[in-house]
């Protein structure tokens, strides 16, 4: 099945390969990938369109010399498979060896750990910079996909390697018409019209840049790209290179359906049926876009922005054309998305910001600057909050709280179960006084009364009370509060005091003084790291006092592919653990 791929040991035995071996080569490299994807899962359109163009590029340019950065780098499994790490696709026992991203540990093929968007031009130019103080000598070259050209650090790359760089820097623009949903911005018009004119439109945003240019129709055909790659090798000023590809080429349910099948979980390969059985339990997920439809028919004031993350709160294609002017796609342009819901709440609506934790963290000075210093009521409404939920070390979601919940103004909300968090939402959109972020659960679904204002800043709640230890179990570790709190009277025999804080940006005072009564120490959980989050501050309050303070959380570091069950016990946060820890600290 492999009989080519077989000859490929590193990246250099490409080169050796005839025309027709590199056409049954790329069929080659598709059923490895069938191999990999359909067990495990990962980015199937990304990599499945780019076959060809990676190919076709190591054929002409000679890596780890030549250097090759991936915008995302969720299209590298091909270039991978090229460089000598075939292993991780062919042989079921060694996927683990292979990340979803470019890993510089993996490879000296691979520069960066790369997993967000619209950066390879930035890197690549740096790249490029270093070379020619250096007085060296090689091809640099940033691959980038068209739907990452809407994020802004891709526009500012673009704009410095027009004017400031005159020396050998090629991109490769990989337009298949495609983000993970639709694209949506001003550039895709003129992308559009270069695609129609077969690159020669008059209006050419990267030649308006200052850029050279060579546009190749024929995007997953070997040859053509050869040709092309060729002729701008060794090239002596920046260059693009717009290819145009098929999105999941090689598959027809992928290449019919785009936005299903950027990325997959396992799959049967002759329906495109998952092999996971999700069950037919809720999910926050759906909860989500069930209460966003309804919501904007009740409300019309009420504004969807997503920085082209539609599928992080579920939001379907014909769930978008229902919103109609409700919502609106930024494309992957995260600070804009936030200042634009600033602007909007002053002038009236009720915005609602929504998108993954890891990929919030670029606006951070939106937040603070656009948003909170000026008041505005904005809602941000994150998912992938939990440790349990993206793992890939460039996707966490445990920096979060730690992160903004040390910006004034902002109140930042840690749903326990679904009324609290659908009460939370309306509550936030439906307040005019403080810009909230609320961080949708990762873990199960479950219910209880919940209050409906939220009002009071800072207010805790107990759930059950109790003597001796107090235990303060945030957002998605409240149900392991409750079974802490469960453990603990099986084992040491008496009552302990279970509590929702409900908020991760500011204390409730009067509760922690009250527990100072008949309470000795005061344990904290929560879905992040510890340094600077929660937690600490719930130490803070006590460092003057008697009571002893247990946090737990994660560290603060960079976490990758790791096994979320096996991570709470390194970290003693099983019921076994943390009770023999509390019968330590009480002196038992």
């Amino acid at each position: 099945m492999y009989e080519l791929m077989e000859r490929i040991n590193e990246a250099a035995d490409v080169k050796k390969f005839s025309m027709d071996e590199l056409d049954k080569l790329a069929v080659e490299i598709r059923e490895a990938l069938f191999n990999r994807l359909t067990k495990i899962g990962g980015h199937f359109g990304p990599n499945f369109g780019m076959v060809e163009a990676e190919i076709a590029l190591h054929y002409v340019l000679c890596s780890p010399k030549d250097q090759f950065v991936f915008d995302v780098s969720h299209q590298s499994y091909p270039h991978k498979i090229l460089t000598g790490r075939k292993a991780g696709y062919i042989d079921d026992n060694r996927f683990s060896e292979d990340s979803g991203y470019t890993n510089p540990a993996e490879s000296e093929h691979d520069l960066f750990n790369v997993g967000h968007t619209s950066t390879s031009i930035s890197l690549a130019s740096g790249l490029a910079k270093a070379r020619d103080l250096k007085g060296e000598h090689r091809n640099v070259i940033a691959l980038i996909g068209d739907g990452s050209l809407s994020g802004g650090e891709a526009m500012e790359a673009l704009n410095v390697a027009g004017s400031e760089l005159n020396s050998n820097f090629i991109i490769v623009v990989n337009d298949n018409e495609m983000a993970i949903a639709e694209n949506h911005g001003g550039i895709y018009k003129n992308l559009a019209e270069l695609r129609k004119t077969q690159g020669k439109a008059a209006n050419n945003i990267f030649t308006a840049f200052g850029l050279d240019y060579m546009y190749v129709e024929k995007g997953n055909d070997i040859p053509t790209l050869i040709e092309a790659f060729q002729k701008v090798k060794d090239i002596d000023h920046p260059i693009v290179v717009h290819i145009h590809t098929v999105k999941g080429l090689g598959y027809k349910i992928a290449e019919e359906h785009k936005e299903e099948w950027h990325w997959c979980v396992p799959f049967d390969r002759n329906t495109g049926a998952p092999t996971i059985d999700f069950g037919n339990c809720e999910d926050y997920t759906s909860i989500t876009a069930d209460y966003i439809m309804q919501k904007a028919k009740k409300d019309k004031k009420f504004l969807i922005i997503t920085p082209a993350m539609p599928g992080s709160v579920g939001l379907s294609a014909d769930m978008r054309k229902e919103l109609g002017d409700q919502y609106i796609d930024v494309g992957i342009a995260e600070e804009q998305a936030v200042a634009m819901a600033s602007g909007a709440a002053k002038n009236g609506a009720k915005p609602l910001v929504v998108t993954n934790t890891t990929f919030i963290q670029r606006t951070y000075d939106q937040i603070s600057q656009d948003v909170c210093i000026n008041g505005n009521a904005v809602t941000i409404l994150l998912n992938f909050t939990s440790f349990a939920g993206l793992t890939d070390v460039t996707h966490l979601g445990i920096f979060g709280i730690a992160a903004f919940s040390n910006i004034p103004k902002l109140q930042i909300l840690a749903p326990s179960s679904k009324s609290e968090y659908l009460n939370m939402l309306d509550w936030a959109l439906d307040q005019n006084e403080h810009p909230v972020m609320i961080l949708i659960p990762g873990n199960e679904v479950t219910d209880r009364e919940a209050d409906t204002d939220y009002s009071q800043i800072g207010k805790f709640k107990i759930e059950k009370q109790g003597e001796k230890v107090a235990v303060l179990a945030l957002g998605d570790f409240y149900q392991m509060g409750e079974s802490l709190v469960n453990a603990i009277k099986e084992n040491m025999g008496f009552e302990p005091t279970l509590i929702n804080p409900r908020f991760a940006s500011a204390i409730d005072t009067e509760l922690l003084k009250s527990l100072e009564e008949n309470h000795s120490l005061v344990v904290t959980l929560e879905d992040g790291i510890l340094d600077g989050g929660f937690g600490q501050k719930i130490a803070a309050f006590y460092s003057t006092s008697e009571i002893k303070v247990k946090n737990y959380g994660l560290e603060k570091k960079f976490y990758d592919r790791y096994n979320p069950a096996e991570l709470l016990k390194e970290l003693g946060m099983t019921d076994d653990a943390m009770v023999e820890e509390i019968k330590r600290l009480l002196g038992k």
